[in-house]
């Protein structure tokens, strides 16, 4: 297996982590990494593994399974091979020190087993300090995610609309999207960082289905499948003429993801207040990419936009009914979620080549969900669309 990621590349990142290591806890020892999206991150393989830095400088990868694929696919050359934690205690000795993990990701059974092996003077989170890294991708990173937008704009608008015909469930044409994403160019798989979420595809849903409420944390909804699966999509809910189509799915290239929604009309034009809807959708995604620009502070652009809108215009934004959201974007990378959100309480300024999905939706009673997804690239120029921008609703 070819090595994806070179050794200046990981340096880079790691240097990045001991930079902020040191400016936010400078009396910390050791840092422990197991969450494998990380572990790809820092190491370029993804095993069943976890990677210590030491303040002294010192890397040392530990891996369970699979060792023989971490040392074909990762260029870091301190990886040695490991049965239990025990194994990495004997080679670095049991009293870590000051210790920051992944809070997120590290469970008690967990963080049990390495008590079990290993001494801690104190237990501090090293989540945002990684989040804060990522959230500034290279010109390697920034590379994928243009191909994968350049990939999900052309599936979007040239693939999709010839699986749309009468007759077809909701769950009979996610399977299709699903086979079709994969065959163009898509891993097929989206990471999600939000505990306990799967996603298959994406949200899709016929007319009033895109309203249904779910417990993703996102503007649009889905009947899904059945109390169990309550996502893929419905297999009773057929496509007939009239329906609005809302397709809102990722696409990754080499572990990097875009974002894009579109909604399709089957059948017969949208209704008039249905195109109104959307087309003002578009027009606060331009106006939020307008202020993508290194500097501007998320929670700013979040009231500022809010603020423009009419009191009418926010009923059913950015979620039908009693349910909507309090972003109107989100960080997307490695991860699908990540930060940073437009939204109250992130204030920490936008830094060039952060990458940012916009998502302005609107539901419509008894119609369905509108507005677009796209993804951009902080610039100081303002967000550079990297998914082909929002369009119109596409009649079929």
């Amino acid at each position: 297996m070819k090595k994806e990621l070179d050794l200046k590349e990981l340096e880079g990142r790691l240097n990045g982590l001991y930079e902020v290591l040191g400016k936010a806890y400078p009396q910390w020892d050791t840092a422990v990494i197991l969450s494998k999206v990380n572990q790809y991150y820092f190491t370029g393989t993804m095993q069943d593994g976890m990677l210590l830095l030491k303040r002294n400088g010192s890397i040392s990868y530990y891996v369970r399974r699979s060792y023989e694929r971490a040392l074909d696919e990762s260029p870091l050359s301190h990886i040695h091979p490991m049965k239990s934690y025990r194994n990495a205690a004997e080679r670095e000795g049991k009293d870590l020190g000051n210790v920051l993990l992944e809070k997120e990701t590290v469970t008690l059974a967990i963080m049990e087993r390495l008590k079990k092996h290993f001494n801690f003077n104190s237990v501090g989170s090293l989540d945002s300090l990684v989040l804060s890294l990522r959230a500034v991708k290279s010109p390697y990173e920034l590379n994928l995610i243009r191909e994968a937008g350049k990939q999900h704009y052309e599936f979007m608008t040239e693939i999709v609309p010839s699986l749309l015909r009468e007759g077809i469930s909701e769950a009979e044409l996610t399977a299709e999207i699903y086979e079709k994403m994969v065959k163009y160019g898509h891993q097929g798989i989206c990471r999600f960082a939000m505990f306990q979420t799967e996603m298959a595809v994406g949200q899709i849903g016929f007319g009033e289905s895109s309203l249904y409420p779910t417990s993703f944390d996102g503007p649009g909804g889905a009947y899904g499948m059945y109390p169990a699966v309550p996502l893929v999509g419905s297999r009773e809910r057929k496509l007939k003429k009239g329906d609005l189509v809302f397709v809102d799915v990722a696409y990754g290239v080499k572990g990097y993801h875009s974002d894009k929604t579109q909604v399709y009309s089957f059948g017969a034009k949208p209704p008039r207040e249905a195109a109104k809807i959307h087309r003002q959708c578009m027009d606060v995604q331009k106006r939020l990419a307008e202020l993508l620009k290194p500097g501007a502070i998320p929670s700013e652009i979040y009231r500022t936009v809010m603020g423009e809108l009419s009191s009418q215009f926010k009923e059913n934004f950015m979620g039908f009914g009693k349910r909507q959201v309090k972003f109107l974007g989100h960080g997307i990378g490695l991860h699908v979620d990540e930060p940073p959100v437009i939204a109250e309480g992130f204030d920490d300024p936008l830094e060039e080549n952060m990458v940012i999905a916009l998502e302005p939706k609107k539901g419509i009673a008894g119609v369905g969900m509108v507005g677009v997804e796209d993804t951009y690239i902080v610039k100081p120029e303002g967000g550079e669309c990297v998914t082909g921008g929002g369009r119109d609703i596409i009649v079929i």
